[in-house]
């Protein structure tokens, strides 16, 4: 064991003339280059002359007279997290695409990155229920049996929403659904739980609709650790929905295969770092576990602030079966995000994003983290929430600001924009107006949300004189990413796709693990092999060996 910091030095690189021992990779690039090929052992050695160096043929190192200090051995990307997901899952990395809404995370993205043998998750939210059932048609008719799933978003207000988007799942052979924003569980997704279920082999349970729950609260991630509650299940049972036998089995599993630790992500967030949140959720489930005494305890992932291979190889490090990422593939040529919007997030650096209102829960001051930069949306929307609480109606705002309001924000009159939501709602979802006509300042909080909520479709469609107000939920972590990805061919926004993000991100996290070992062992490597880089061309990256090329379908 290597006591003192050993640093690997930087020299140039020379052959041995004569010892017939291994060739040894001396300069910072060819460091690099040997930690990247993540089939072979890294093993720091100290020559007789004192250089230190790395190879990769320790059987000729005793022939060869060194000593060797530290070893990083072969580490594949599929093995950094929890095997069961990829055998569940019929995948081969623990990695999954997230459901970025308004069908951002799109039909091409879910095609391309199954295909690649990812998991990914179509952006059902705010789609309209025949645009989801053509969507899910057209990737089923692409991918054939091939694994992917389907968000379904907690809509309190419309659980016929629910309902019809579960219905399209079944339709379309949909075993996989993403469950986010759910407060608590309701009679929809109970029921689509507890029908995939049948009796398995030794006493156990056959589940053939899986659930991801996306989660950033203990509260919330024990609603799905726990089995369905009798109080659901029972009118299920009544009405016919659930046959006796799939309820009892329901009380024997828990409502979700998979928990999603989402921490600090763009769109909806509770901001909460991401070391804090996942060890507290694992906690939450062995403890139910252990409880419960589950043969198959639920795996706990990750997601919210991953977009660089260390921030991956962290979150494996802190004990996540699998991770999610979003603000990066929005950015990618597959998602459904416009060329306009991609590129700005392209722009973006660390420090390039705000909190806005949100649109769905603008009166109770909800937020959402959006892009800043390129956009005036998120400081137009905050000052819209300010007139809101400072204001019982629109009739009571000042001329400045209802002029400000008018030719700013809405481009036009008040009265023209209360038609249009009057129209929208009558046919969606009536009670809003009712409750509006009653109620000025009800009338005011739909105007303004009339703004928040086309703001982010200005974006996606890609409006020309509306680029101001695009509304583009991000994160940090795609700032980070484009940092680490400035110079190489992952740089260009017009080319960049999600499955070469994906492979890079894991092949990365892989060679951090692997460079991590030997910095634990004492050893200090050249600053240019301390971390991987993606390379400049695509021919020459070493994801496509080790990711993309095996996973490919």
């Amino acid at each position: 064991m290597v006591t003192t910091t050993t640093t690997v030095r930087g020299a140039p690189a020379t052959p041995r003339p004569g010892s017939g021992g291994p060739r040894l990779a001396r300069s910072a690039q060819e460091i690099h280059d040997l930690l990247a090929r993540l089939d072979a052992p890294c093993v720091v050695v100290s020559e007789q002359g004192g250089a230190i160096a790395a190879t990769d043929d320790p059987a000729s190192l005793r022939a060869a007279g060194a000593t060797v200090l530290a070893v990083a051995p072969p580490a594949r990307p599929e093995r950094l997290g929890a095997a069961s997901f990829l055998t569940d899952y019929g995948v081969r990395q623990p990695y999954m695409t997230g459901a970025m809404a308004n069908g951002i995370a799109s039909p091409e993205l879910v095609v391309a990155m199954a295909r690649a043998g990812f998991l990914a998750t179509y952006g059902a939210a705010g789609v309209l229920p025949d645009r989801i059932d053509d969507a899910l048609g057209r990737i089923r008719r692409e991918l054939g049996p091939a694994p992917f799933a389907c968000n379904l978003i907690h809509s309190p207000n419309e659980l016929e929403l629910e309902r019809a988007i579960l219905a399209a799942c079944l339709r379309h052979g949909v075993t996989c659904v993403e469950a986010s924003a759910f407060l608590e569980l309701t009679p929809q997704i109970v029921a689509y739980r507890a029908a995939g279920l049948r009796p398995g082999g030794a006493g156990g349970v056959h589940v053939g609709h899986r659930v991801v729950a996306k989660v950033s609260r203990g509260e919330v991630a024990e609603l799905f650790l726990r089995p369905a509650p009798d109080a659901l299940l029972r009118p299920l049972v009544a009405d016919g929905t659930l046959t006796a036998e799939q309820a009892a089995l329901a009380r024997t599993v828990p409502m979700a295969d998979d928990i999603t630790v989402e921490a600090d992500s763009g769109g909806h967030t509770d901001r909460r770092p991401l070391p804090v949140l996942l060890p507290e959720i694992i906690a939450v489930r062995d403890r139910i576990a252990a409880e419960l005494g589950y043969r198959r305890p639920p795996r706990v992932g990750a997601a919210g602030g991953i977009g660089t291979p260390s921030a991956v190889f962290a979150a494996f490090a802190l004990g996540a079966a699998y991770v999610v990422t979003g603000s990066v593939n929005q950015a990618c040529v597959e998602s459904g995000q416009s060329a306009a919007a991609r590129a700005l997030l392209a722009k973006a650096g660390p420090n390039d994003i705000d909190m806005a209102p949100a649109s769905d829960m603008f009166e109770i001051g909800a937020e959402v983290q959006v892009l800043r930069r390129g956009t005036m949306f998120a400081g137009r929307g905050r000052r819209l929430y300010d007139l809101y609480r400072a204001h019982d109606s629109l009739d009571d705002l000042s001329a400045e600001d209802r002029n400000w309001l008018e030719r700013s924000v809405l481009r036009r009159s008040v009265d023209e924009v209360w038609a249009d939501t009057v129209d929208y709602f009558s046919r969606r979802d009536p009670e809003q107006i009712e409750r509006a006509q009653a109620n000025p300042k009800r009338r005011m909080a739909l105007v303004f949300r009339w703004y928040l909520g086309l703001s982010s479709g200005w974006a996606i469609s890609a409006a020309p004189d509306r680029i101001t107000d695009y509304q583009i939920w991000c994160g940090p972590s795609l700032g980070a990413f484009n940092t680490w990805a400035a110079g190489s061919y992952l740089a260009d926004v017009d080319r960049r796709s999600a499955v070469d993000v994906a492979g890079e991100l894991m092949l990365g996290a892989a060679y951090t693990g692997r460079a991590a070992a030997l910095r634990f062992a004492g050893v200090r490597l050249p600053a240019r092999a301390a971390a991987y880089r993606p390379p400049a061309t695509r021919e020459s990256s070493p994801a496509h060996r080790y990711v993309l090329t095996a996973g490919a379908r």
